[in-house]
């Protein structure tokens, strides 16, 4: 569903919460990383905050934040809190999807079906 109203910019501004730290905290973590091994997950994090954003495969955007997140905190063990955040919001972009203010809502959006009479 893309709802629209209130309940759509209520999902518009837990994308922009979801997205907004997953962009910054990626170009800071890619800056910062001493191993080259590590740039590519700091990258997917870039590029499923990107996603986020612009509301573009919203759910599988939500599931890839939630997992990276977890993939995060089991590698470095600290910021609890933050990741725990993280995870809820992507978990709930999951199941609540993008809302009428994305690409998702053009792309798939409500279609009309008009049923004929016999």
């Amino acid at each position: 569903m893309f709802p629209g109203g209130w309940p759509g910019a209520g999902l518009l501004v837990l994308r922009l919460a979801a997205a907004i730290p997953q962009i910054i905290g990626g170009g800071i973590a890619v800056r910062d990383a001493p191993q080259l091994g590590l740039h590519a997950i700091y990258f997917a994090t870039i590029g499923v905050g990107i996603l986020l954003l612009a509301g573009l495969w919203t759910p599988v955007a939500g599931a890839l934040q939630a997992i990276i997140d977890g993939l995060d905190f089991l590698s470095r063990g600290d910021g609890a809190s933050c990741t725990s955040c993280s995870r809820a919001l992507g978990v709930s972009l999951v199941m609540l999807g993008p809302g009428a203010w994305s690409v998702d809502a053009r792309l798939f959006g409500r279609k009309r079906i008009d049923i004929r009479s016999r």
